[in-house]
């Protein structure tokens, strides 16, 4: 051949083309798989570094919840050492610091003019020397005071030796040994027996014209409750331990039973409700006797009332008003409401100084003619006695100046100062520390965050300031609400023991025994021996018999020899 290549050398050379043309095919199959695994990778590189953002977020959003987390444990630690300090602590709301030096004024830094500083300096002074002289009286122990067996019936029982010949010994004397013995409560029937007498020779007083009676019958003694079986004396008792020693009606039932008598909770809640309804005319009079003066202190406090709709106990309020002058105490329930509307219905008309503490439903009453608001020192203080833990400086600060103010009140009393001597030692020494304190609240607050116990402590005081420093203007007035609060006390021990009212009916007889006993306390009046004399006589006064007012504990005292 022309070309030098014979035909089996182009068969081979077609057979090795052939053979690189498959190697070929092979060579880009394996690149196309490479190509896909690359595409695959670089997705698998994409969705990596989407989940490493996504990551990276959520570390940062743990973070920022571990920051929060660990401020919330701070402040519920906080929270929980205050909580333990008030259920297991001493927490004396008259707080004394350990630090003698702790009273020097140069802590208030240099806002206070030279006269604020010796007023403030002065008090303090004065407050020490009642705190030493209070700290001193309380370290001297009292000798326990004997026994009152004066007015007690005496059991006598006289013990010879065993044996004794009385032929060969004769009696010298006596030695007396005194034991404190207790017998239960008795139940008697009081039987009373009504003879009947008939006319002796009613034929011969006839002729004689004489109009006799020919059957004659004493009358039945008038009973509280028309056809009641239970006494006087009977109905005091179960009033009394209600609503004086606290004892529910079931437990008395129980203790009836023990006694030999058996009463059923439907005759005894009868009893009771019928006997409240005799003395609702006198509670209605007690009401407006309290209304009628010019200085009052207002207070609320729950009471868990059954609702029959929704079938469980829901919180109620009792509002209760008391006269500070005599110690006249009312309680008022309506409906269990705690609202605007219920004080304002319940105030309307009042005209004079209304005490009270910070709740914002007396705030309504300063934009009102005729009345006065103000406000209670002992609720100031509470709030910086909780801020203590922590913010020791101005909480100690704060209390410091707030106890001058009622060292100058037990100054008052020390001295047994009239209402116009308290009035002017207010002018004089309290008047400058309120002037001082003002603007020591106003410069702090600034310093503090809003959401701290100090702060929220300082903003409470500030904004009712106004009220605070008002008690200064007459002598009658007191520093704080704390009377009223002594009032509520029997309520709050009660909800413990009888837990909640049946209905707001039932509310409101609570309502009326509260006020009536509370008023008998107050009097130095021995409430059962009140209530029984009361009791007998109500039906009798509300017919229009005796003047209904003077039945009221304080007005009673004075014809009664029964106080304690």
């Amino acid at each position: 051949m022309a070309s030098g290549y014979t035909q089996q050398d182009i068969e081979k050379m077609a057979a090795e083309i052939e053979s690189l043309r498959s190697q070929l095919a092979a060579k880009e199959e394996v690149v196309s798989t490479l190509e896909s695994e690359v595409v695959e990778l670089e997705s698998n590189i994409t969705n990596l570094e989407s989940n490493i953002t996504s990551l990276e977020s959520n570390i940062t959003t743990l973070e920022t919840d571990v920051t929060k987390l660990e401020s919330h444990i701070s402040k519920l630690e906080y929270e929980l050492t205050w909580l333990r300090k008030k259920l297991f602590g001493k927490m004396s709301e008259r707080f004394i610091s350990s630090d003698p030096d702790s009273r020097q004024l140069d802590i208030f830094g240099d806002q206070l003019s030279d006269k604020e500083r010796e007023e403030l300096e002065r008090a303090a002074a004065q407050e020490q020397k009642l705190i030493t002289t209070t700290l001193t009286t309380k370290t001297s122990r009292t000798p326990r005071k004997d026994i009152s067996l004066e007015n007690l019936r005496v059991e006598e029982t006289v013990i010879d030796p065993e044996g004794i010949n009385y032929e060969e010994y004769v009696c010298i004397g006596s030695e007396v040994t005194n034991k404190l013995a207790y017998k239960p409560a008795e139940f008697y029937v009081k039987r009373i027996i009504r003879r009947k007498f008939a006319l002796k020779n009613q034929s011969e007083q006839q002729n004689e014209g004489k109009e006799r009676p020919t059957i004659l019958i004493a009358s039945l003694p008038e009973s509280p409750i028309h056809k009641c079986m239970a006494e006087t004396s009977l109905l005091t008792e179960i009033i009394i331990q209600k609503y004086l020693y606290h004892i529910p009606f079931h437990r008395q039932i129980a203790r009836f039973a023990d006694l030999g008598v058996r009463i059923s909770s439907s005759t005894m809640g009868d009893w009771f409700s019928q006997s409240c309804e005799l003395l609702k005319p006198l509670y209605d009079h007690l009401r407006r006797r309290v209304l009628s003066t010019d200085y009052i202190q207002v207070d609320e406090s729950t009471l868990p009332v059954i609702d029959n709709e929704k079938r469980r106990a829901v919180k109620g309020y009792l509002w209760v008003v008391r006269n500070p002058d005599n110690g006249e105490v009312f309680f008022h329930y309506d409906r269990g409401s705690r609202s605007e509307k219920t004080a304002m219905m319940l105030l309307h008309d009042f005209k004079g100084a209304i005490q009270s503490d910070g709740y914002q439903v007396y705030k309504r009453f300063e934009a009102l003619d005729g009345k006065l608001m103000l406000g209670c020192w002992a609720h100031a203080r509470r709030k910086f006695d909780e801020a203590l833990a922590e913010n020791k400086k101005l909480a100690t600060e704060a209390l410091l100046q707030i106890q001058s103010l009622y060292a100058i009140e037990r100054e008052a009393d020390e001295m047994g100062a009239t209402p116009e001597q308290r009035r002017e030692l207010r002018r004089t020494k309290a008047y400058p520390i309120l002037v001082t304190f003002e603007k020591w609240l106003f410069e702090n607050y600034k310093t503090l965050l809003p959401q701290s116990r100090t702060a929220k402590a300082i903003s409470y005081t500030y904004s009712l300031f106004p009220k605070l420093s008002r008690y200064h203007l007459d002598g009658r007035y007191r520093i704080d609400n704390n009377l009223v609060e002594n009032a509520i006390r029997p309520l709050a021990i009660g909800r413990k023991n009888y837990l909640f009212c049946g209905n707001s009916e039932a509310a409101t007889r609570a309502a009326v025994m509260y006020s009536l006993l509370g008023s008998c306390k107050a009097a130095g009046v021995n409430p059962t021996e009140w209530l029984e004399d009361v009791l007998s006589k109500m039906y009798s006064y509300s017919k229009g018999k005796g003047n209904l007012e003077i039945l009221l504990p304080h007005l009673w005292r004075k014809s009664q020899t029964c106080v304690k």
